[in-house]
């Protein structure tokens, strides 16, 4: 019956890694020999003299501009072609969830030509510390897209994610992923966008999101973590997490949407141990104080968290008609790529052992193009809006 085809795949059934092949080995050639005949891969994607051309291009930029060039190419790839098995050099990449097959560089010479545009922006040293770097990431919101701008840049080869969340419907206004993947957990799905990018990559994932049972191990590995990401809603984890910090020595990274405009938290627990917590913007608190809170006391926190001077007109109002005419507070899908760059930005520069503030910064897109931003009127008018709220949430 139809019905029964068109059952939902649970997550227990999801396949989120891919399967890497070297089919000069016997065993792997039978492999993917058995896939193809059980029709499990449906395409396949052969694009390695292309690959072959720019790795050729990046280990010989001298010659690139010469007119003898592309002769010389032709001669290395025939010569690598020499008894007819292109087909099995370099390692072929399975993903499941695709039915699709890709031929790839090896790890090595893809890391090689996946970077080479980056290239002198970050340094060769720089990107290598940056690509071996352990990255904990917990929240998949904000996160989704600071997962792949880490990713993108060729950095953090070995990210640990953290989330218990299902993508819904209304995340598609922030997260870059699409229908195929409703209803699954934010985990697996961000799993398959950074192997995609990087088949190389080791993702340890934690589908259950961070508990005080598991915060340890997510902390400690192996291998230990070299920075920490802090992306979730859950303020009593967020405490959690900056124990856990503090006790490792790490940096936290932590941005949030406000409005257009983004506020960014750097939290360096690496130079001092001695850090308050949220730079000392919420007061003495403690994990138990912080779980008790509701919905309404979270965003009073929130607030104080990312400074009620920071916080737009429209997420002041907002904050006000929840429950009435919205369910939550609002968030935008270009805010979420912005934090996602900024974080990226910040986790870079860390990494690689650069002078990074230990600060929060209001990255704001309204005051650096909105013309009336900084009138008189609109300063005196953004002072009123401050008082009145700061009145009516009593803060």
């Amino acid at each position: 019956m139809l019905k029964n085809y068109l059952k939902h795949t649970t997550d227990e059934n999801l396949e989120w890694e891919p399967q890497i092949f070297d089919i000069k080995k016997k065993s792997d050639e039978i492999a993917v020999k058995e896939l193809f005949e059980r029709k499990k891969i449906q395409h396949v994607v052969d694009d390695y003299k292309e690959q072959q051309l720019e790795l050729y291009q990046v280990k010989n930029p001298s010659k690139v501009y010469t007119p003898e060039f592309r002769n010389e190419f032709e001669v290395y790839w025939n010569k690598l072609g020499e008894g007819g098995d292109l087909y099995k050099l370099d390692r072929w990449v399975y993903y499941p969830w695709l039915s699709t097959i890709v031929h790839v560089l090896k790890d090595a010479d893809f890391q090689l030509v996946r970077t080479a545009r980056n290239r002198n922006l970050i340094t060769k040293e720089e990107q290598d510390r940056f690509y071996n770097a352990t990255v904990g990431l917990a929240g998949l919101s904000v996160g989704n897209s600071v997962a792949l701008a880490l990713v993108l840049q060729g950095g953090a080869r070995n990210l640990r994610i953290a989330d218990n969340d299902q993508l819904a419907l209304s995340n598609l206004n922030r997260i870059r992923a699409g229908v195929t993947d409703l209803g699954s957990k934010k985990v697996y799905m961000t799993a398959r966008q950074i192997y995609v990018l990087n088949p190389y990559a080791k993702v340890d994932i934690y589908p259950d999101g961070l508990t005080p049972k598991n915060i340890g191990k997510f902390f400690s590995g192996p291998p230990k973590l070299d920075i920490m990401i802090d992306e979730i809603d859950n303020l009593a984890v967020k405490y959690l997490i900056r124990e856990q910090a503090k006790k490792h020595k790490l940096a936290v990274v932590m941005a949030a949407d406000n409005g257009d405009n983004a506020v960014v938290d750097v939290e360096r627990y690496d130079l001092n141990s001695k850090l308050q917590f949220f730079h000392g913007r919420i007061g003495k608190t403690s994990y138990e104080k912080l779980l008790a809170l509701d919905k309404f006391g979270i965003g009073k926190m929130i607030v104080r968290q990312i400074g009620p001077e920071n916080i737009t007109e429209r997420i002041w109002e907002s904050f006000s008609e929840m429950g009435k005419t919205i369910v939550s507070w609002p968030q935008l899908g270009g805010t979420a790529l912005l934090n996602g760059s900024v974080v990226a930005y910040c986790v870079r520069k860390i990494l690689t052992k650069q002078s990074l503030k230990d600060i929060k910064a209001v990255i704001s897109l309204d005051q650096q193009l909105v013309p009336e931003y900084n009138s008189k009127n609109q300063r005196k008018r953004r002072e009123r809006v401050l008082s009145h709220f700061l009145e009516y949430f009593n803060l």
